[in-house]
């Protein structure tokens, strides 16, 4: 089979994939808009566009604010375009904002102040947060949730941890100087520190020990999911039933525990992109909308909290993805407003759309390498 038949066999699995990452996009990129409009119109601004997905338009209708809620052909995004844009990246429309008078101009993006301005960029991906934090305190007020010690059942033979000194039995209880109590929190400890030295506080049968180990960096074959990089230091969970316990909460302390999920990811995103710049960590592991969409459908297979639980999971990564100090994204638009905050005056408009095209520059090669990886990806696994 040659490459391109791997390709197009793919393309036409990935179609039963269709359906479930359409539906997650839609929820997250709907409340990422509906942050930007919230606040928007929290600071007076008007409104012009709400628009869930790109090109024709298959559905809309006008509020009595005067606002266009439509909903477009193609669902791999969205956009609010505020009176006095150019266009759907917000960029400024400064002949019409120069021909505007002043009351009209306060009703723009850009005639706000600069603190209103960073508060509507910045509350796309606030909402994104606010959205997994959501999602993840119902999880736990439902369901609750169960824990398992950070006890070691086993040991893979040759592991970091086994040739560390680590034993059956002992107890894990802090990981470089913070305390833990479940082996999710170890697994997550070990995630972030892939390729670096790690401190561990061992209780072994009463007596307090120290080890110190470093987890290497392999590929794992997840099934469905194709192959990845992990961070592995040999540790297998215990399966006693003495260590694994059922938690249910209260309402504050679900929502703590949807921060702390939350938190979570971003801290193991932040981890990942510190490792890739250090070279421990590869660009192989970037997926793309193909990648993303073949994940919410083998997801989708197992139920559909599984699927909102990683609809919570896709609204925290868009988030970050956002706040990435490229021009065009939500952080580009943030960092200009730090370099206006610091000059007293904001950059020039030539400036300014020199780095809007190369801000679509970054995103557009960003989207065909994470695409090319997808389907890289999956020609090897077909192999």
């Amino acid at each position: 089979m040659n490459f391109f038949s791997l390709v197009i066999g793919f393309l036409s699995g990935a179609g039963w994939y269709v359906i479930p990452f359409v539906a997650i996009l839609s929820v997250v990129v709907f409340f990422h808009e509906l942050g930007h409009y919230l606040v928007g119109r929290w600071c007076g601004v008007k409104i012009e566009t709400f628009s869930l997905g790109f090109g024709p338009e298959l559905f809309a209708f006008v509020d009595k604010r005067g606002t266009r809620w439509r909903l477009a052909a193609l669902p791999l995004g969205g956009y609010v375009r505020f009176h006095g844009d150019a266009n759907v990246t917000s960029a400024p429309d400064t002949e019409a904002l120069a021909q505007m008078p002043p009351a009209e101009r306060r009703r723009t993006l850009a005639g706000q102040p600069l603190i209103n301005r960073a508060a509507i960029v910045a509350a796309g991906p606030l909402a994104n947060f606010l959205l997994a934090i959501v999602i993840f305190t119902a999880s736990f007020a439902v369901s609750g949730r169960y824990v398992l010690n950070p006890r070691v059942g086993g040991l893979e033979a040759m592991s970091p941890a086994a040739l560390a000194g680590f034993e059956p039995g002992d107890l894990i209880v802090t990981v470089n100087g913070e305390k833990i109590s479940s082996f999710e929190e170890l697994h997550q400890a070990v995630t972030n520190n892939a390729g670096l030295e790690m401190r561990f506080g061992v209780d072994r049968g009463g007596k307090e020990i120290a080890i110190v180990a470093t987890p290497t960096i392999g590929l794992e074959d997840l099934g469905p999911f194709g192959k990845r990089r992990v961070s592995r230091l040999g540790v297998k969970a215990s399966t006693d039933p003495a260590d694994r316990r059922f938690e249910t909460c209260s309402l504050p302390t679900c929502a703590a525990w949807g921060v702390n999920e939350t938190w979570s990811i971003v801290e193991g995103t932040g981890a990942y992109l510190v490792g890739l710049v250090a070279g421990r960590q590869s660009l192989d592991q970037v997926s793309g909308a193909v990648g993303v969409a073949q994940v919410a459908g083998e997801v989708a297979k197992i139920s559909i909290f599984a699927l909102i639980g990683l609809t919570a999971l896709f609204s925290v990564s868009v988030g970050l993805m956002n706040l990435l100090p490229i021009p065009m994204l939500d952080g580009g638009h943030l960092m200009f407003y730090a370099i206006e905050a610091v000059r007293g005056r904001p950059l020039s408009e030539k400036t300014q759309e020199i780095g809007l095209r190369v801000g679509l520059a970054i995103v557009a090669t960003l989207v065909i390498f994470s695409v090319s990886n997808d389907l890289l990806r999956h020609v090897l696994a077909s192999g």
